[in-house]
């Protein structure tokens, strides 16, 4: 079993260290809200660390699942930051959404430090975080991820490999890319549908056994249909993962129409107050016109 170390305890940290501390590995905690540390140490047991650095002291792997760039290199950098606390060889595992060229960087300056690095972005939502059944999206040199792999599948039904340092995050903005223009299909379908006056349910159930299935319409279909969107994956973070995707395909020369509009399709459901919607909410700009 591995000493672990686990920096954010968001919607997708928390179940995830969860899992971790559930497969026999040693969990210390670090959250910026000492209320949810003090939460989790409730319900798992284990320590809850008064910084990073004091978190990732002794830990063989230290895990970060924050919210953007800033917030990485917030947890990670300076004298409280988890470099400052992590030995030789250790392991540092970005699981947050972020830029390829946040991946690149940190790389560097954890093998300046002695420290191992892998960017390991997730899919999969809280369900998938909760039910230990996430896809993991891995970027870093074999070796390392051979060595990490045992312990992140603690929590993953599927962890790969698919590049050096950057890959993973590049794989995470494929993965949103399709995504919201899965959604939009969705949304538009469902619309389309409830004007034409068909049965919403057996229409699910009919296509969803064809070629136009798909986790999005196995999963939130209903949810349009019934106009509830108050769960799940929230705009906002699909706004900046979206615009993570965008700058990347700037620098690559990538052409990403449907990206684009989609993006300004959440942009308007943010403006109707939809900020923490589901990223499913496409469908109240179709259904609400």
């Amino acid at each position: 079993m591995a000493k672990t170390a686990f920096i954010g305890l968001g919607v997708m940290g928390f179940p995830m260290a969860g899992h971790l501390k559930a497969k026999g590995h040693e969990v210390v905690v670090f959250n910026r809200t000492g209320a949810r540390a003090a939460a989790w140490i409730a319900k798992h047991g284990g320590r809850a660390a008064a910084s990073p650095a004091e978190a990732a002291h002794g830990a063989e792997f230290v895990f970060v699942c924050v919210g953007n760039d800033d917030d990485v290199r917030s947890v990670v950098h300076g004298k409280s930051g988890a470099l400052a606390g992590m030995g030789k060889g250790a392991v540092l595992i970005d699981h947050t959404t972020a830029s390829a060229e946040l991946a690149r960087e940190l790389a560097e300056e954890a093998a300046s430090a002695g420290v191992a690095f892998l960017d390991a972005p997730v899919s999969g939502g809280q369900a998938g975080a909760e039910n230990g059944k996430l896809t993991v999206m891995t970027g870093g040199m074999p070796e390392i991820f051979e060595r990490a792999k045992p312990v992140i599948d603690s929590y993953a039904r599927a962890c790969v490999l698919l590049g050096p340092n950057g890959a993973g995050q590049l794989a995470k903005m494929v993965n949103q890319i399709c995504i919201a223009g899965l959604l939009q299909g969705l949304a538009e379908g469902m619309n389309f549908a409830a004007r034409a006056g068909l049965d919403g349910q057996k229409l699910i159930e009919t296509i969803s056994k064809g070629a136009a299935q798909s986790w999005q319409m196995d999963n939130r279909a209903h949810t349009m249909l019934a106009g509830k969107f108050d769960f799940g994956f929230a705009v906002d973070w699909m706004r900046k993962d979206l615009a993570i995707c965008l700058a990347e395909a700037k620098r690559n020369g990538a052409r990403l129409p449907a990206t684009a509009l989609v993006d300004q399709f959440y942009a308007q459901v943010q403006a109707r107050g939809g900020r923490r919607w589901d990223t499913s909410s496409l469908m109240h700009l179709l259904a609400n016109d």
